[in-house]
């Protein structure tokens, strides 16, 4: 992720893959095994204690609810950048027990509206010792009820009752089935860094387009997500969702000193998912996607 940086006075090159840190203590500290994708070491805390609804639709963790932090090593450090799931209640004590530990608010908002009950964002970052932020990160959440082990796997994964292969082929992307849900991680075309570091691989590092559906029968589905956008690109994406019955339901940073600036544009719909994957395509058109 880093292309070069200064780290109390040692040059790291963006080749440092991580090998001084110990992972199995990262792992510890959080109370769960990583995700590894290239460098990044992800940990999901998804809300599976949450029963939330919105328009008659009971939202799966891995459709809106699916809080996570990413590791992004730096030699014998980690940059650690994330997104947790809250209740109203939850906001203040978790973010006390954050800034206590030294790491970083970086945005709280809204992904959706009208769901019950309201569920708010962290989003956090820093970076130094990764097992000690594991630990104030596992702190904080444990203050909320943020589920701390992690969840079983099904025997058998929940099938998506729809036509998977048209969809991908729609956003011009592979999905993946998570827990129910087809999500697809589209990403741009250009570079985004943060303090000279390049954030990839994008979908762990959450500066991909990110898009879920989850099916709510008779070839239906509820779609939700963010669009990652540039200044220019936020109207004309806001007004391609809403022209094909696509809510626009948040628009806001998530993260502090990313190059370019970048807005996050939240999204909701309930209808014909072949429909709802034209419109979202016809939205990615107006991005600077890359393309396949």
């Amino acid at each position: 992720m880093f292309e070069l940086l200064i780290v109390a006075g040692v040059t790291i090159s963006g080749a440092a893959r991580g090998e001084d840190i110990l992972w199995s203590k990262v792992d510890k500290a959080m109370g769960r095994p990583a995700a590894v994708n290239q460098d990044v070491h992800r940990y999901g805390f998804p809300r599976t204690d949450l029963n939330v609804t919105l328009d008659g639709v009971t939202i799966k963790p891995s459709l809106a609810l699916g809080g996570w932090v990413a590791f992004k090593p730096m030699g014998s450090q980690a940059m650690v950048m994330g997104d947790l799931v809250l209740l109203e209640t939850e906001i203040e004590p978790v973010m006390a027990k954050l800034i206590e530990g030294g790491l970083d608010i970086t945005a709280i908002h809204n992904h959706l509206l009208r769901a019950s009950p309201a569920t708010f964002y962290m989003h956090v970052g820093g970076h130094g010792d990764p097992v000690k932020m594991a630990a104030v990160i596992h702190d904080a959440l444990a203050v909320s009820k943020t589920p701390m082990t992690a969840p079983a796997a099904p025997a058998t994964p929940p099938a998506v009752d729809l036509d998977s292969a048209q969809i991908e082929q729609i956003i011009g992307v592979k999905g993946q089935a998570n827990g129910g849900v087809l999500q697809f991680n589209v990403p741009r075309r250009d570079a985004v860094t943060m303090e000279g570091m390049q954030m990839v691989p994008v979908g762990p590092m959450g500066v991909a387009e990110a898009i879920n559906f989850q099916p709510t029968g008779n070839g239906k589905a509820a779609i939700t997500g963010d669009f990652v956008l540039t200044d220019i690109e936020v109207n004309p994406v806001l007004k391609t969702l809403r022209s094909n019955g696509i809510d626009v339901t948040a628009l806001h940073s998530h993260m502090l000193m990313e190059n370019p600036r970048l807005f996050f544009m939240h999204f909701w719909a309930n209808d014909d998912a072949i429909k709802l994957a034209k419109g979202l395509r016809a939205a990615l058109d107006k991005a600077a996607v890359a393309k396949n």
